[in-house]
């Protein structure tokens, strides 16, 4: 409207200059011109009013209506946001109530899943333990009763040993003097043998060296480095007629007479160690030294009296000397080697049988190792699939659970 009034006005500026132009400066049409100026601006005057009431008048109708539509519109959206909010919550009211159903119907699958399978695991349990259950008893009992024939085996070898070791008590017979039965020479020898070995550890009137007739009134086993024994001459001797000289020199009590008969004494014995050097010593099918057995205890007294005698004859014919108690003694010291040889014998035998229960014991542990494996197999087994289906179920409820931490609050207020 506005721009109409200014249209007119400038109309009428153009009008009334072309008509001062056209008229050339009359006065009178000047005059006439200004009031008709006049009235044309008291018009638009008053036709700019009316237009700016009109304009007024108008806008508040404009606006009134506009503030109709709007207080219409916010009561029309009002109405629909109520309903989308009461539709809302049904919904999710609808939607709560199905995912409590499927809750529900997933929690009565799971306890039935896990129903199922406990039975099941504790049917292959009982499996696993009633064949483990038989394997062990068997397997126990089979190495109980190897263990046992074995310990057996032991407890007779020990018994033998105990019985071998009985005869240790013969030393008692060297330390308290006790004298074996015979006289003299040969037949004391032989009575001392008896007494103290047994007859397969000696041999009586022996050849020690092939292809000679002579022969050793006694030689002793030894064992060897082989199968084959070694022997130990030993032969008796009595220079009886130097001996008895040598007495009655005592008797008699003149030194000249007794150092005479210790003279003859000592090379009747010298020459006897002699004859038992060069006839009965052949090593290696003999010792490298002999025994030379003197019936008398008086009578070795008086060999070994003088200790440069002794060791003489060790030294240059290899003949060690002994009287009836040294002898003794010699004997019960061999035949505690022998002794203590075969027990060593028997030892080896019961090592060996210790080291087969032993490997029993080690089998038996075998056992028990493969048992507690196939154990720890069913423990595994057990959390594979119980570890399994956890994380099935994991999985499935994380899918459910995807739901926006504001949306989630809503639904729990309502």
């Amino acid at each position: 409207m506005e721009l109409i009034v200014v249209g007119l006005i400038a109309v009428n500026v153009l009008l009334s200059s072309w008509i001062l132009v056209k008229h050339g400066g009359n006065r009178s049409n000047s005059k006439a011109i200004d009031e008709k100026f006049g009235a044309i601006k008291q018009d638009l005057n008053a036709q700019m009013a009316e237009n700016r009431k009109e304009m007024a008048l108008q806008m508040n109708q404009q606006f009134k209506l506009i503030m109709d539509m709007v207080r219409e519109s916010g009561k029309d959206q009002n109405e629909t946001l109520r309903d989308f909010g009461k539709l809302f919550r049904e919904n999710v009211r609808d939607f709560n109530e199905l995912q409590r159903e499927k809750f529900s119907d997933l929690e009565r699958r799971q306890e039935k899943m896990l129903i199922s399978t406990e039975a099941r695991l504790e049917k292959m349990r009982e499996t696993v333990d009633e064949k483990l259950q038989k394997t062990l008893e068997t397997r126990l009992g089979q190495s109980f009763e190897a263990v046992s024939k074995q310990l057996q085996a032991v407890q007779k070898g020990l018994g033998e040993m105990q019985h071998l070791a009985t005869g240790v008590g013969d030393l008692k017979r060297v330390l308290t003097n006790v004298k074996s039965r015979g006289i003299l020479g040969e037949y004391q020898l032989q009575s001392i043998l008896e007494n103290i070995l047994s007859p397969d550890q000696y041999i009586a009137n022996a050849v020690m060296k092939k292809g000679s007739s002579e022969r050793v009134e006694f030689a002793v086993k030894l064992p060897g480095n082989k199968e084959e024994p070694v022997y130990l001459p030993v032969d008796a001797k009595f220079p009886q007629e130097a001996y008895h000289r040598l007495l009655e020199a005592y008797e008699v009590g003149d030194k000249s007479v007794m150092e005479a008969a210790k003279t003859a004494l000592y090379r009747a014995v010298r020459k006897s160690a002699q004859d038992i050097s060069q006839k009965y010593i052949h090593p290696p099918y003999t010792t490298d030294f002999a025994v030379m057995f003197l019936p008398m205890e008086s009578l070795y007294a008086e060999v070994i009296r003088d200790g440069g005698l002794a060791q003489q004859l060790q030294q240059e014919f290899k003949v060690v000397v002994a009287g009836p108690t040294t002898f003794a003694a010699m004997l019960n010291s061999l035949q505690m080697g022998f002794k203590t040889l075969a027990i060593q014998k028997r030892s080896s035998e019961v090592w060996k049988v210790l080291g087969a229960v032993k490997s029993e014991f080690g089998k038996f542990g075998d056992l028990i190792e493969k048992a507690q494996k196939k154990l720890n197999e069913a423990n595994n087994e057990l959390d594979t699939l119980v570890g399994t289906r956890t994380r099935v179920i994991q999985r499935r409820l994380r899918d459910v659970e995807a739901l926006p931490e504001d949306e989630k609050d809503k639904f729990l207020d309502s």
